[in-house]
Parts: structure tokens; C-alpha cells; sequence
């Protein structure tokens, strides 16, 4: 996505968002060369250089790092323990990834309607027109009858159901998956992070 700078977030997390953020479907390995550094970082180190306005969007921001760098269990120690909408978006993406995903959706149904639903649905919806080919376009299915943009409208719950069937079937749509993962995990971080900060 090109709106996402990791030079936005200060100079902390610049430098652990500048990798590679198109990652696995599933667990994938988590990155040695970032374990001391994620392993220091605190809402204190990591937001020193701005004022935290609400402290469980900055602890947001952290559990998202530690997923990005695939620790998927330090990322859920901290959304765990997040009783937000935020908090449980990053742990249901977290047990989607772990391949549980029926748990990806019970934390999903405590998300609700959240602001980053829409901004993912908009930018699946633009990336579908602008891809003649794309079965997500006109809320057309990707596989079957899971339909994860219907009429403009994003559907978490759906999507969870396509990564599924491209993890365990590995049809053709992992592709489209990775991509729209990498989009709902920085339009949530820069939700976390402006919230945070209170931008």
C-alpha cells in the first residue's frame, strides 16, 4: 500500500516496520534479527518521541510489531489483554493466523463494526476495479460462496473463511489474501497509532 510510511511512526518503530509486511498466511518464522529489539520495546521507548493519549491503542501498536516479525505468541499476550475493539481485531488476525479460525472469528465478533473495516473495504474495492480480472470485483465470490466484499462492504468473518480455504487447500486465491492481509494490517496499525497519539 502506498500510504504506509514507517518513517510516520517515529524512530522506533521505523525501523521495525520497514521489512517485508506481505506476510504468511499462516504463523510463519519469526525474525531472530528482530527479537532484541521488539523485546525492548514498551509504549514508553516506542512513543517517546510524542505524547500517548490512550494507552491500549499504544499497546496496540506493540502486539501489531510483534505479529508483523511473526511472534504470534508475545502478539497475543499483549491483545489478550486488550478489552478493545483494537485489541481484539490484532487477537482474532493473530488466531487466524495460527490456523485457528474459529477462535479468529469469535475475537472478530468482538470487534463489531470497526472504523478500519471500511477503510479495508475500500481499498479491496479499489484494487479489485483496477484488476479487470479480480473475483472480488462486484462483490463477485473469490471461492464458492465466501464472499468477503458484498455491495462495497467489507466482511471479516468472510475473509477468514477465504485465507482458510487458500491455507488449506492452497487454491488460488493466497495470492489476493496476502495482499488484502498486508492492507488490514496497516490500516490498523495507523488507526492504533493515530488514536494513540491522539491524532
Amino acid at each position: 500500500m502506498n500510504f504506509f510510511d514507517p518513517q510516520a511512526y517515529g524512530p522506533v518503530f521505523a525501523p521495525l516496520l520497514a521489512t517485508d509486511r506481505r506476510r504468511p498466511l499462516d504463523a510463519g518464522m519469526p525474525g531472530s534479527g528482530a527479537r532484541a529489539a521488539l523485546e525492548s520495546l514498551s509504549t514508553k521507548t516506542a512513543f517517546a518521541h510524542a505524547k500517548i493519549v490512550d494507552r491500549d491503542m499504544a499497546g496496540c501498536c506493540i502486539s501489531g510489531v510483534w505479529l508483523l516479525h511473526d511472534f504470534l505468541d508475545e502478539s497475543h499476550a499483549i491483545s489478550q489483554s486488550i478489552e478493545t475493539p483494537s485489541g481484539s481485531f490484532w487477537h482474532a488476525i493473530m488466531h487466524r493466523r495460527e490456523g485457528d479460525f474459529s477462535n479468529a472469528k469469535y475475537w472478530l465478533r468482538r470487534v463489531g463494526r470497526h472504523p478500519v473495516l471500511d477503510a479495508i473495504g475500500d481499498h479491496v474495492a479499489a484494487s479489485a476495479a483496477a484488476d479487470a480480472d479480480s473475483s472480488l470485483r462486484h462483490g463477485e465470490s473469490a471461492i464458492g460462496e465466501t464472499r468477503p466484499l458484498e455491495s462495497g462492504h467489507w466482511d471479516p468473518f468472510a475473509f477468514v473463511d477465504l485465507c482458510e480455504a487458500a491455507v488449506e487447500d492452497n487454491r488460488g486465491n493466497r495470492e489476493l489474501c496476502l495482499d488484502i492481509q498486508q492492507a488490514e494490517c496497516e490500516l490498523l496499525f495507523d488507526h492504533c497509532y493515530r488514536a494513540a497519539v491522539g491524532a
